[in-house]
C-alpha cells in the first residue's frame, strides 16, 4: 500500500509541476499577417510589432530582396549564444519568412507564382491590364490622320 501512495504522490507532484510550468509560460506572440506583401513592407510591419524578421527560405533570384513576395511567415524561438557568456539562450519575437524572388507570375519563359494561386492571378490581371493600357496608348499615337 505504501508503494501505491508514494507512486500517487510522485504522479500528483509531476502533474502539478507541469501545470505550473504551463501557467508560467509567457504569452506567445503571433507573426503579423504579412503573406503576399513585398519583403520590405513585411519586414517593416514585423519590426513595428516588436519582432525581428529573418529570411528562412528564398525561391528564385530574379528580384531584389526588398521586392520579393512573402509566401509564408511563422514565429520561432531560436537558440543563440549569449553575448556575455559561453551559454546559449532562446530569443523571442523572431519571425521566419519564406520569400518568392522568382517574379510576380509565371509565364512560358519566366518563373513566378502560378496563376492558379491568388497572388499569381492578381499579378497576371495587373500585367494584362498594363499591357492593354500600353496597347491603347500605342494605338492612339500610331493612328495617322485622325
Amino acid at each position: 500500500m505504501k508503494i501505491v501512495s508514494v507512486l500517487g504522490s510522485v504522479l500528483g507532484t509531476s502533474a502539478a509541476g507541469f501545470a505550473v510550468a504551463l501557467a508560467g509560460a509567457g504569452a506567445a506572440s503571433a507573426a503579423p499577417d504579412v503573406v503576399g506583401q513585398p519583403y520590405a513592407d513585411a519586414a517593416s510591419a514585423i519590426e513595428d510589432a516588436g519582432g525581428t524578421p529573418r529570411v528562412a527560405v528564398t525561391v528564385g533570384g530574379r528580384l531584389p530582396k526588398d521586392e520579393c513576395i512573402v509566401t509564408n511567415a511563422w514565429d520561432t524561438r531560436p537558440l543563440v549564444p549569449m553575448t556575455d557568456d559561453v551559454y546559449w539562450e532562446h530569443t523571442e519575437d523572431v519571425v521566419q519568412l519564406s520569400l518568392n524572388c522568382a517574379g510576380d507570375h509565371a509565364t512560358a519563359v519566366n518563373p513566378g507564382a502560378s496563376i492558379a494561386s491568388p497572388l499569381g492571378r492578381e499579378a497576371k490581371a495587373a500585367a494584362d491590364e498594363a499591357a492593354a493600357a500600353e496597347e491603347d496608348e500605342l494605338a492612339e499615337v500610331s493612328t495617322p490622320d485622325e
